[in-house]
């Protein structure tokens, strides 16, 4: 034990295993629960209990295991007090009691997500269900990313959880028969982790970071299980591309960087290498797919560190192909901010008018791209109006201070 008689030693104790250990912790328990809910309640208590007992104690020299095991007295004395699963109680409490005394215990994550993936769950709830219940997003933040009431949220949720229990779904990875219909939604879930922790530009208490490596440690495991998927590879490939940049992103005052004012010194040189390995796997299928097209733009971004500059050409013809096969708002901005700097300022406005109004009305790249754009072609005042527009969208602090200065030089004729 650690740690007696000073509070914030026990409490960052415990916030670091909520970050490195909840996904692992609930998989493990529901996997021999068959409960996602009853696992989470069980987990949740487990860390009330830690910030109460640790400050008094002293943090306990293998925090997860100490987790475990009152998530596990928790889950026994639920089922004993109730009269139900008495079998399941039964069973579970050796296995338990044997990983109590190994805190090595087997990661059941990847299964929870094909578990989360099940088509008997309804689909609006697969990948938020896999954000909540392997990586610890809050409803209220999924609900965000999904752009529904965290009300009507919080409902999906519970029904799919109910699901699984009721259902008595298997918490196994499915036959190969029956991947295809589940792996595009693992790899979605996935890479939204990904997005959350990326967008984290701040990085205030660490969670985005922890956020952007347990998602790339999920694509890994994917493409280890799976190693003739191409867009499992494509996945990975594009979520390192994007984090070898992370030093990049924030100056030496914090201030924002975009990318392509970003210090090629910094990027990690062993990421994008990692990146371009895991991308030329994908391309030996010869059947590119959307996570493939999204990788091999960055890695287009990624040569500038060799060559010195973008080839904004190249990007326009992935985005062209992207668009084929997934036509998603995100990936016109991108087209439309190709053509911009392959053609001209005039190509990326016209693209980015045959947007349909309503589908960008909340979309910021798009507000900040239009500022942008309508800047270079000294159209000041309309430029003004996007760029508040696209700052009242930023939830970033230093996103929305690089976009008023941004605004502040399209105001004196220059962007």
């Amino acid at each position: 034990m650690t740690g007696v008689g000073d509070e914030r030693e026990p409490r960052e104790a415990a916030q670091l295993a909520a970050r490195a250990s909840y996904g692992r912790l609930v998989a493990y328990l529901a996997r021999r629960w068959r409960d996602v809910a009853a696992a989470e309640d069980a987990l949740g208590d487990a860390f009330v209990a830690a910030l109460e007992s640790w400050p008094r104690v002293g943090v306990p020299d293998k925090p997860e295991a100490w987790l475990l095991a009152v998530a596990r007295r928790r889950l026994v004395d639920v089922a004993r007090h109730a009269s139900v699963q008495g079998r399941a109680a039964h069973d579970l409490a050796p296995e338990l009691d044997r990983a109590e005394r190994d805190p090595v215990f087997p990661d059941e994550r990847l299964k929870l997500l094909f578990v989360c993936a099940h088509p008997a769950i309804d689909e609006r709830a697969r990948t938020p269900l896999m954000l909540q219940t392997v990586l610890g997003l809050d409803a209220t933040t999924i609900a965000s990313a999904f752009l529904v009431a965290p009300g009507t949220m919080g409902q999906r949720l519970v029904r799919a959880k109910a699901r699984i229990r009721d259902a008595r779904i298997g918490f196994e990875v499915p036959e190969p028969h029956e991947l295809s219909e589940r792996l595009g939604t693992v790899l979605e879930a996935i890479y939204a982790g990904y997005g959350t922790g990326w967008d984290d530009v701040a990085g205030a208490d660490g969670r985005g970071h922890a956020l952007a490596e347990e998602a790339i440690w999920l694509g890994r495991l994917v493409t280890r299980l799976l190693p003739q998927e191409p867009e499992a590879h494509g996945l990975l490939a594009l979520m390192l591309h994007c984090e070898a940049r992370r030093a990049s992103r924030r100056d030496a005052d914090g201030a924002y960087v975009p990318l392509d004012r970003q210090d090629v010194r910094l990027w990690s040189r062993s990421m994008i290498d990692e990146a371009e390995t895991s991308l030329a796997s994908a391309s030996r299928s010869g059947t590119p797919g959307r996570f493939q097209l999204e990788a091999a733009i960055q890695s287009v971004h990624a040569a500038r560190a060799v060559t010195g500059h973008t080839d904004w050409p190249a990007i326009g013809l992935l985005y062209a192909g992207l668009l084929a096969c997934a036509p998603t708002i995100g990936a016109r901005v991108g087209h439309a901010a190709a053509l911009a700097e392959a053609e001209s300022a005039q190509a990326g406005m016209e693209a980015l008018a045959a947007i349909p109004s309503a589908a960008v009305a909340t979309y910021q790249p798009y507000w900040a791209l239009r500022a942008h754009l309508l800047g270079r072609l000294g159209r000041g005042g309309e430029a003004s109006e996007a760029y508040d527009r696209a700052i009242g969208l930023s939830e970033n602090a230093a996103v929305r201070d690089f976009l008023a200065g941004q605004a502040r030089l399209a105001a004196g004729g220059r962007s």
